[in-house]
C-alpha cells in the first residue's frame, strides 16, 4: 500500500514522515474545525465592522470626492473587497501604535515616493481631514527627494496642491 511521504529538514538531518505519523504528531495542536461562528467570532467580527465604518468616516468622510479604490474592489469581488477593508481600515489603520496622523503622514511619504499618484491624493485628503499640518505634508514630501527624486516629488507636489485648491485650501497659510 502506498503512503504520502512529508519531506522535511529536521536540525539537519534528511528525514521523512508518513501521512499517518503526522497526523498523530500535529492532532494535539490542531482545532476541530466548524463552520459555524461562535459568539465570540460573531463579537470580533461586529467590533471589526464598527472600526472599519469609525475609521473610514473620519479618514475618508470629508475633503476631495474621489472613488475610493474599495468601490472599485467591490465591482470585482464584492466578499474580498470587504475582507480587504476590514484588513486595512479595520485592523491596521485603528490601531493605536501610531496615532491615526502618523500613519497618514507614514502612507502620504511611501505613496509619493511610489509615485502612486491617485492613491497619495487619497490619503492626503485623509491627512488633512484627521488633522495632519499641511506645512509637515510639504515637508514630508521633499524629504521623498532624497530617496525617490524630484520627479516623486514634483508629482507629489502637482497633486497635493489639487487637492489643497479642492478644498479651498491653497494656498498653504506661510509659517510666522
Amino acid at each position: 500500500m502506498s503512503r504520502d511521504i512529508f519531506r522535511f529538514r529536521l536540525l539537519g538531518d534528511r528525514s521523512c514522515l508518513d501521512m499517518e505519523t503526522a497526523f498523530r504528531l500535529t492532532s494535539p495542536f490542531l482545532k476541530p474545525f466548524s463552520n459555524k461562528p461562535t459568539k465570540e467570532d460573531v463579537t470580533m467580527s461586529d467590533d471589526i465592522n464598527r472600526r472599519t465604518q469609525e475609521t473610514a468616516a473620519r479618514l475618508f468622510g470629508k475633503g476631495i470626492k474621489m472613488e475610493p479604490p474599495y468601490q472599485m474592489w467591490r465591482q470585482f469581488d464584492k466578499e474580498l473587497a470587504n475582507d480587504l477593508s476590514r484588513h486595512i481600515t479595520g485592523n491596521l489603520y485603528s490601531r493605536t501604535v501610531l496615532t491615526i496622523q502618523e500613519r497618514q503622514y507614514a502612507a502620504c511619504a511611501m505613496l509619493a515616493s511610489l509615485r502612486a499618484t491617485a492613491e497619495f491624493k487619497l490619503h492626503v485628503n485623509a491627512a488633512l481631514n484627521v488633522g495632519c499640518d499641511p506645512r509637515k505634508i510639504t515637508e514630508i514630501i521633499f524629504q521623498v527627494s532624497t530617496y525617490a527624486g524630484m520627479p516623486a516629488v514634483n508629482e507629489a507636489l502637482e497633486a497635493y496642491r489639487e487637492v489643497l485648491k479642492e478644498r479651498g485650501e491653497w494656498p498653504i497659510a506661510p509659517i510666522k
